[in-house]
């Protein structure tokens, strides 16, 4: 395992992530029991992963909770999320406490604000951080963390007034391999400004599911934004595949996010251990080659708001 500075943090992470939310939920959302969730989770401890992503609202709290018993807590980065678009910092404060119960730990390393969209960012900022950091005296986080509603807010709105506000340490911004506007509107400043930056949607369905990148290719080149010959091609991101480069798309798009400057932690959601094992591969190869790479900024540098599935579709899609 690789493994990296989290920005001010100051935390040891391992630059694979495992997001406890997503379509699988760790299993439990393609009906794998609570116990083989927690044999995947500790799978991911033993091959190095230390950063764990979950949240309140993806139901897997008690999983990770007993899953880190294993090991010693100081071992571990348990990140974890509260969704208070309304009802400020007692709310937080609330989901915060209710959070260390499942998790059955006396603090988090990472706490965050669930998907703030900009037009909530003020309350956050100047209602519910106060309130939280109040709790951070008193032991039960270490650091305060904010997440974006990646399909509302394509333009990172929210997260280029955060990166600029010292209250945040850490930001989870989203970034893949046909949206990569976060390249010139966020890495910037939380490189300077030393943030942490955890990536989510580094594979969405646009990749995974052939149908629904040649959809996303026919709209997209109905508006011109794309040359033709993506949307005719049987294959339209076949060229990333070859000796030299990737085997698979999937494992392309984990590449390219993994080795972008400003990304700490790439975010990656399973609930098989098979699955899990490929994915870490794929994170702790290469950068992809250099022509691929030219390519794919040539071809859909310009674009944003590709491939976001909105967040709150099901429990836990929004991280990873």
């Amino acid at each position: 395992m690789d493994y990296v500075t989290l920005g001010r943090t100051g935390l040891r992470v391992s630059v694979a992530g495992l997001g406890c939310g997503g379509f699988s939920r760790l299993g439990l959302g393609t009906g794998k029991s609570t116990s083989e969730a927690v044999a995947l989770v500790r799978q991911a401890l033993d091959m190095g992963v230390n950063l764990l992503d979950t949240a309140a609202m993806y139901g897997t709290e008690e999983v990770v909770g007993e899953a880190i018993k294993a090991v010693p807590r100081e071992s571990v980065v348990v990140a974890t999320k509260a969704w208070v678009p309304h009802g400020g910092g007692r709310r937080a404060v609330a989901s915060l406490d209710a959070s260390l119960r499942r998790l059955g730990t006396d603090y988090v390393d990472i706490f965050q604000l669930h998907g703030v969209a900009p037009e909530a960012y003020a309350e956050a900022r100047e209602v519910i951080a106060p309130a939280l950091l109040q709790e951070r005296a008193r032991g039960k986080l270490r650091h305060l963390g904010v997440t974006e509603t990646a399909s509302d807010d394509p333009e990172h709105e929210m997260l280029q007034r955060a990166v600029e506000d010292e209250v945040w340490d850490v930001v989870m911004v989203a970034f893949h391999m046909m949206h990569q506007n976060a390249r010139a509107k966020v890495f910037p400043q939380t490189i300077a400004n030393r943030v942490g930056t955890l990536l989510m949607f580094a594979v969405r369905n646009i990749f995974s599911r052939p149908e629904r990148l040649a959809a996303a290719l026919r709209e997209l080149t109905a508006r011109r934004e794309l040359p033709r010959w993506l949307a005719d091609s049987r294959n339209p991101l076949g060229f990333l595949l070859h000796e030299a480069g990737a085997s698979t798309i999937t494992e392309a798009a984990y590449r390219f996010a993994r080795h972008e400057p400003g990304v700490d932690v790439v975010l990656f959601g399973t609930g098989d251990p098979d699955h899990l094992r490929t994915n870490i591969a794929s994170l702790l190869a290469p950068p992809l080659p250099l022509a691929d790479r030219l390519t794919l900024t040539k071809l859909f540098g310009r674009l944003s708001g590709v491939g976001l599935d909105p967040p709150w579709s099901m429990p836990g899609s929004g991280a990873s």
